[in-house]
Order: structure tokens, then C-alpha cells, then sequence
């Protein structure tokens, strides 16, 4: 055959499809059906026996052609009991006849010989052919054959390969291809054919080009010829095309694998896809839900940490951009930021809005909404007819159309919805190159934005009450600065967080300077522990308390277990009812109903400059005395305020002149980044200079502590010592016999001339003649008279009796009794109070001049009658 040229190379069939006439000789390509079939032949001569053997009968029956040449195949391979039949089979082909069938037989089993042979036969392995005979002759006429045997064993599985091929085109439920080397199809399954139209013979010879978009089929080519070359399996290759006469996207998993002939040569790819659409478009849905889920986790978490409106607004549009959107603008009801009640029900879109808050994740792409761009922090509304004020009347989102040639090309306004009651707006945008919104980012949006509106609207709630408890806290501390007898006093309270501008719940301190008779002062400071309006309200019942308490003029000590007693009935239903009970069974008092407290009650006399302390749980008093180091007081500091069972201890100081007293709260010396000890020292650090003027010593303390400002409020009160000058005070002992009454008169007299105070003679000598008559009527002892000049004129007449006096209303007829209404008249306070030996009752009158009318005793008596 090698004479005879060939058209095409060993390595090449003929094109498929080409005519039949066409066809030309070639060697048979490696792969060929031959290699699957694996055909022997061998001739058998007129006289019975193999007179040729080929190499492949060699191989498929296991004998050698000089074994076999000249054997009577019949002897030779049937088995016994076959042979009889083999023998006439045997002679009808030699009498010319055509035969096929299927012959059982044995290959024989040569084992070694000790003699000269090539060993002897022995049982050898069984097996059948599938023989073909066909009758020939030979040079000189006679009959012969020419056998051709194929194992039954490799027509059997040849035949279980095509069915399972069969199988695989015919009945499987994925598309199957066969692809040729030159990236052809050479076969397809009806799958296939029933996704792209036509018969599987329709779609032989086509390539990806012809059912892919371009780029997409140049990739998959690129795969398809690496799949060819390294014989690398390809496993859910993703490949994304049209199905012929639809516009939907469809989505395919490819699995490519090499396909090889029976002698191991490459002959194409095999593809197997199937249509994943569905399941892609469930786990795009999947990922989506899960993305959502993570976004509202997120807004959960990073949403409300603040309690600020704007800070609110912003903590959203973090959330949402970029992981939801490219552009989001948060705007607020005018009216709700300003304080303002929100109406309840549904807003109608008409109201001023401010924009507090923009995000976007694209550089220098500013926001426009409603046809117009608003600026960060301006005051607008929007058009009644335009979607925003739809979305903000129905309370329900709606989509923004988009501009002709703008950025965006996607946008949802969200009305901002918190108990049925609309605070804002939130618009949500995509730009163009996005996916637009759907209907799951619609619901996602809404629920965003209602979880911001709650946020806001707590916001816009804790602000309300802030304002209320800072009003109500700011209205129960002493207005400007107070005045007191012999004392300086300035004094400072900065609401929590006011160093950061940071909102938070007001606080109980409060602080109190409060003149008592005899020119003296009580400076009170005090901590309900807690915060919020219920602490302010618990500070401001707790200030009117001591307040009430200081009017009865009674002792420090005796002070704090009055409103110790009170402190336990505040945070609990009754009231006073409740102390009562709590006093009387102190020791089980419940704590978890009542509110702690901590207080400083000093009482300053400023004709002796001494000044008594109680103290219940509270940071100890800083005194600092001329020329001195400041320190701090040796007070007990016994137990807050609502604990009960234990009584309360005094201190007496005596305060030099000039000397300076501080009295704080806790909030001015501890905070979450300093311990306290660290910050008393820093306190007592910074009176290094006292002299100076007391504001700028309370400026000095503040900015020197400024880093230890923490979130609670600080009270700080400071006074400076300004004792009563010895001058300004007339003291006399007199005897108890009725003629110290007349002297009682003179004393007074000759030292209201000595002051030049002459109006006040008058007045002052008819009310210490009533003062000293009652004293020697209804007291005991001395009786001591005292007279104090300062910014009023004080009158005190003192005895050991402990019977209080007390005003009543004289009858007509009565020709006493009408003392102490004589001096109620023409003072401008009087009243009574215990001493350690006895009682002291006093008067006050105003000084000459100015604006003050003094009452004429001649007219007060007039009255009495």
C-alpha cells in the first residue's frame, strides 16, 4: 500500500461528511475500530489444518505461529465433548460454506519437560470467539479458509459502551457534547438540542462562537484548548449565555474533561453542563439575605449609641454606604430639632426639613433631590407634589425618578417613622453601573430607616427631658452668686460632659448657701447618687428639705438625720409616709427603694469665725489658711444620706481671717481615667495661691482639673473668711431683775449712736424691751443681750430657759400678749432658736436708707388696739 499516495496525513480522517467518491487510501490512524475490536486471523489448508497464523492470533490465543502452523485447530482448541461437532463443522467449511458463530475454547498451558520437546500441554484458560469463516482456494483449486476470530469478552463490553454512550446522548438529563480538536461539535444529546433548538445531527460541526456571546465564547475556547493540551479536568465552570428566541440570561455549570481513543490518543473534550439559573439566582437571593441580615445586625449595633439627633443621622448613612448604597442624605423635621413637640399622626409633607447628615462613596458627587441640590445643614421643603413629600404624607417609601443624564440612576425616599409619628427622610441612591433597587431593598431600606427613627426619636425624647432636668436642676441651685454675713463666696456648677459638648443625663449635685439669724451661714453641698430627672427631682426635694431644716435653725448633726430620714421615703410610693416607717425601723430599711445621697451641712457664725460641720458620705471640706498649705478637714464622714442607723458627727473649726473653704462634689476629682485619691491631690494642688480673687480661683481649679472631668456633674463651692469686725458687735450680760430691762433699752440705744444709726432707736429700744421682759418672765438664768451690725441690724436676747416662745392672738380685754406681735410688726424677721444652754430669740431690721421704709412703733402699736 505504500505506493499509493495519500491526501492527508497518518494523524488525519477523512473531513466528516465529505462524498463517498471523494474517499481515498490512507493508512488507518492509531485508535482505529481494529484497536477495540483486536481481529485475528488465521488460513486453513484443504487438508484440515493452519497453514497461516497471524501475530494477533498469537496474542489473543496465547500460541505461537510455529506451534500453531500444521495443528488441527479443532484438536487443538475445542474442548472434548466439542469436538465431534467441531469435526463436521470443519468439513462443511471445506466443502465451501460460509459460517458464523460463537466457539468455546481453551488455550493451552505449556509447563516444562524433561525430555528433548517443548514441554507438554496442559489444561489451559477457557474462553469464546465470535468466528467468521470464509471459504477460499488455494494456487492449485483446492478448498480452503480464511478464519477471523474476535474475543466475545471485548465484543460484549464494546456493546455495554455504546449503550452506556447510547445512554448518556439519549437519556441524560445534562447537555452533552462532544467536542472534536478543532473545537467542533461532533455530537449532541437531545438535552441539548432542546435548550438551542433543532435535532442533536442540527448542531454537528458547529462551535462556542455559535451559541455564546463573543467574549464569553473566546473565554470558554481558551479553556476548551487548554483542556485539549494538558488534559486538566474542568469542574463547575460558570458559563453565563442566551437561549435562542429568549432575552433572559441563563446561567450553565460546565464540567470539560479529555476524551482519548482505545490506544490513549486525545480525540476531543466532553462537556457536560447543566442549567443553573435557578439555583444561582436562590443563592444570589441567599447572599443577598444574608447580606441584608448582616446590615441590620450591623445597624443594631453601630445605630443609637449616641443620644444626639445629628449623631444619630450620621450613624445610619455609616451603615448604609457604600455597603447598601452610593448616596444617602438623612433630613429632619425643622420643628423636632428645635425642640419642638412633634404632632402626632402622619406629617403632611409641608413642614421644613434640615438636612443633618450626607454620606457618599463617590468623590465629589454631590446629592440632588427633589430637582434640586441641598446643601449639609440647610433649612428647605420639598414641592408638594413631588415623591419626598409623598413618601413623608403616606408614610410609605417611594421611588425617585432619575434625571436625564445625571449620576444616579436609582433612588428610594423613605419616610422616617417612629410610633406612628414621621421625624424625617431618608433618601437612598445608586449611581448608574449599580443594580437598582428591588423590592427586598425596599424592604430593607424601610426597616433601616425605622430603626433609625426610633433611635431619633429616643434622641429627640432623652433631649426633652434633658432640657426639662437641666431647667429644673439649674432652677433649684442659688441664682448668681450668693451673699452671706462675713463670707466671700463664689461658686461654679458645670452639667456632665460639658468639657466634651457631649449630652448626658443630669445629675442630683446641687450646692446651697443659706442665711441663718445671728449672721450666720449655712453652705450645704450635696450628691444624689443616680442620674436622670428623677435624680434632679430626688436633689431639688432633698435642697428644699435642708432648706426647711436650716429655718429651724437646728444643729448640723441634727440636720443630715432629718434628711436622712426623708432621703429614704423619696425613691419609694408614701413619701413621708415612707421615711416615717423607715425611721422608725431603720435597719430594714430596703435600700433598692430609696435614694443615696451624700451631703456637707457647715455652719458658719461670723462674729467667732467658727464654723461647725456634719457630714453623710461626702468628699471631706478643703480649708487652706493664710500662709498654710490647703488640706483637707478631719470630718467624719459617716453614711450617705437613705442608709439610716447611724448617727451623724459634728466638727467645730475655728477659721482664721482670710482663710478659704472649699466644699465640692465628686465630679470635679473623679472620672473614669483617675482614680480619686489622684484627683484630690490634683485639688488640693491647685489652691496654691488663695489670695487671689475668688472667681479666679474657682476659674484655676477648673482649668487645672480640666482633665479630670468626667461624665458627672460638678458642684464647687469655695468662700473666703470675712469675719464680723468686733466693732460691729455689742455683747452685755444683765442680770435677772426686772430693772435690766430699762438697761437693756439703754445699751441699745447708746450703740445704735455710736453707729449712727439713730432711725433704729426707736424701734430697736421698744422690741428690746419686749424681748428682755418675755426672757425674765418666761426664761432662766443670765440674760444676754447682743447687737450685730453688718448688711441688716441683728438684735439677740439669750436666757437658759428651753421653753420656745410662741405668738398668739390677744383678746380685746387682754392687757398682754401682744408682745411678740409688736415685734413681728415692726421687724423684718425675727424668730427663735436652741442653744447649747438654752435659746436665743432674735430680731432683724433693715438699715436707713435706700429704698426701705422703717414702720413707725406709734403706728404698730396703734394696730395692736
Amino acid at each position: 500500500m505504500s505506493e499509493i499516495p495519500a491526501r492527508a496525513s497518518e494523524s488525519e480522517g477523512p473531513s466528516d461528511g465529505a462524498p463517498f467518491g471523494d474517499a481515498v487510501w490512507q493508512s488507518s490512524p492509531p485508535g482505529s475500530i481494529y484497536d477495540y475490536v483486536k481481529v485475528a486471523s488465521f488460513s486453513i489448508g484443504p487438508d484440515g489444518l493452519v497453514e497461516q497464523w497471524s501475530l494477533r492470533a498469537e496474542q489473543l490465543l496465547g500460541i505461537p505461529a510455529e506451534h500453531a502452523v500444521g495443528t488441527d485447530p479443532i484438536e487443538a482448541f475445542i474442548d472434548p465433548d466439542l469436538r465431534e461437532r467441531g469435526q463436521r463443522k470443519m468439513a462443511e467449511i471445506l466443502d465451501g460454506r460460509e459460517w458464523t458463530g460463537v466457539v468455546p475454547f481453551r488455550t493451552p498451558d505449556r509447563t516444562p519437560d524433561t525430555g528433548t520437546g517443548g514441554g507438554r500441554r496442559g489444561r489451559g484458560q477457557r474462553g469464546l470467539a465470535e468466528v467468521y469463516v470464509m471459504p477460499t482456494r488455494t494456487e492449485d483449486g483446492e478448498k480452503a479458509a480464511v478464519c477471523i476470530v474476535v474475543d466475545v469478552r471485548v465484543l460484549r463490553s464494546i456493546e455495554t459502551d455504546l449503550a452506556a454512550s447510547q445512554a448518556i446522548f439519549g437519556q441524560s438529563p445534562f447537555g452533552f457534547l462532544l467536542i472534536d480538536p478543532d473545537l467542533r461539535v461532533r455530537r449532541a444529546n437531545q438535552r441539548f438540542a432542546s435548550v438551542f433548538g433543532g435535532t442533536p445531527d442540527g448542531h454537528r460541526g458547529k462551535g462556542v462562537h455559535d451559541y455564546l456571546p463573543r467574549a464569553e465564547a473566546d473565554r470558554v475556547s481558551a479553556t476548551l484548548r487548554r483542556v485539549l493540551e494538558t488534559g486538566d479536568s474542568i469542574t463547575d465552570m460558570h458559563v453565563t449565555g442566551f437561549a435562542p428566541g429568549s432575552d433572559e440570561r441563563r446561567h450553565w455549570s460546565v464540567n470539560l474533561y479529555r476524551v482519548h481513543s482505545g490506544s490513549g490518543r486525545p480525540i476531543g473534550v466532553a462537556w457536560l453542563g447543566t442549567d443553573i439559573t435557578a439555583r444561582r439566582e436562590a443563592a444570589r437571593e441567599a447572599a443577598a439575605a444574608r447580606r441584608n441580615l448582616a446590615l441590620l445586625n450591623e445597624a443594631g449595633a453601630r445605630i443609637g449609641n449616641s443620644l444626639d439627633l445629628e449623631t444619630t443621622a450620621r450613624e445610619l448613612l455609616d451603615v448604609v454606604v457604600p455597603g447598601f448604597c452610593d448616596l444617602a442624605t438623612v433630613d429632619l423635621y425643622q420643628g423636632l430639632l428645635a425642640g419642638d413637640e412633634t404632632p402626632p399622626g402622619l406629617a403632611d409633607g409641608s413642614a421644613e426639613l434640615r438636612r443633618v447628615a450626607f454620606s457618599s462613596a463617590v468623590s465629589d458627587a454631590p446629592f440632588q433631590g427633589a430637582g434640586e441640590r441641598v446643601r449639609l445643614g440647610a433649612v428647605h421643603h420639598y414641592p408638594f407634589t413631588s415623591p419626598c413629600a409623598d413618601a413623608l404624607r403616606a408614610a410609605r417609601p417611594r421611588t425617585v425618578p432619575a434625571e436625564d443624564g445625571g449620576l444616579v440612576q436609582s433612588t428610594l425616599a423613605v419616610p422616617m417613622v417612629a410610633h406612628d409619628t414621621v421625624v424625617g427622610l431618608v433618601q437612598f441612591a445608586r449611581t448608574k453601573g449599580s443594580e437598582p433597587f428591588g423590592d427586598r431593598d425596599r424592604d430593607l431600606a424601610v426597616e433601616l430607616a425605622a430603626r433609625a427613627a426610633v433611635c431619633i426619636d429616643n434622641a429627640r425624647l432623652y433631649r426633652r427631658e434633658h432640657e426639662r432636668a437641666l431647667i429644673l436642676q439649674r432652677s433649684l441651685l442659688p441664682p448668681g452668686d450668693p451673699e452671706a454675713s462675713g463670707l466671700d463666696i463664689a461658686c461654679r456648677y458645670l452639667p456632665g460632659n460639658a468639657a466634651t459638648g457631649r449630652p448626658s443625663e443630669v445629675g442630683g449635685d446641687w450646692f446651697d448657701v443659706i442665711e441663718l439669724p445671728g449672721h450666720r451661714t449655712a453652705l450645704v453641698v450635696g450628691d444624689v447618687m443616680g442620674r436622670g430627672l428623677r435624680a434632679a427631682v430626688a436633689m431639688g426635694e432633698l435642697r428644699t428639705a435642708v432648706r426647711t431644716l436650716a429655718q429651724l435653725d437646728l444643729e448640723p448633726a441634727e440636720v443630715l438625720s432629718q434628711l436622712d430620714e426623708i432621703a429614704r421615703g423619696l425613691g419609694a410610693p408614701g413619701g413621708v409616709q415612707q421615711a416615717t416607717r423607715a425611721a422608725r425601723r431603720p435597719r430594714e430599711a430596703d435600700l433598692s427603694e430609696v435614694y443615696l445621697a451624700t451631703c456637707v451641712y457647715a455652719v458658719y457664725d461670723s462674729v467667732t469665725r467658727r464654723c461647725t460641720f456634719a457630714n453623710a458620705g461626702h468628699l471631706p471640706p478643703v480649708l487652706v489658711e493664710p500662709g498654710e498649705s490647703a488640706l483637707m478637714l478631719d470630718v467624719p464622714p459617716g453614711l450617705p444620706l437613705g442608709v439610716g442607723g447611724e448617727p451623724f458627727e459634728e466638727v467645730e473649726v475655728e477659721l482664721p481671717e482670710g482663710a478659704l473653704l472649699a466644699l465640692y462634689t465628686d465630679g470635679l476629682v473623679e472620672s473614669r481615667d483617675h482614680p480619686l485619691d489622684e484627683g484630690l491631690q490634683a485639688f488640693v494642688g491647685a489652691l496654691r495661691d488663695p489670695t487671689r480673687p475668688l472667681e479666679d480661683v474657682c476659674d484655676q481649679v477648673l482649668n487645672t482639673l480640666d482633665s479630670h472631668h468626667g461624665e458627672d456633674d460638678i458642684a464647687l463651692l469655695m468662700a473666703r473668711v470675712q469675719g464680723l469686725p468686733s466693732e460691729s458687735v455689742g455683747d452685755w450680760t444683765l442680770p435677772r431683775e426686772p430693772r435690766s430691762v430699762g438697761r437693756a433699752r439703754e445699751y441699745a440705744r447708746v450703740q445704735l449712736l455710736a453707729w449712727d444709726m439713730e432711725p433704729l432707736v426707736d424701734t430697736t429700744e421698744l422690741l428690746v424691751s419686749e424681748l428682755v421682759t418675755n426672757a425674765l418672765r418666761y426664761g432662766e438664768g443670765e440674760i444676754r443681750l447682743r447687737l450685730l451690725l453688718d448688711r441688716t441690724l441683728v438684735c439677740e436676747v439669750w436666757d437658759s430657759g428651753l421653753v420656745q416662745p410662741r405668738r398668739r392672738r390677744a383678746r380685746d380685754t387682754d392687757e398682754g400678749g401682744r408682745g411678740l406681735q409688736l415685734v413681728g410688726l415692726l421687724s423684718a424677721a425675727w424668730g427663735s432658736r436652741r442653744t447649747p444652754r438654752g435659746k436665743t430669740v432674735w430680731f432683724e431690721l433693715p438699715l436707713p436708707g435706700g429704698d426701705t421704709r422703717l414702720t413707725d412703733p406709734a403706728e404698730a402699736l396703734l394696730s395692736l388696739f
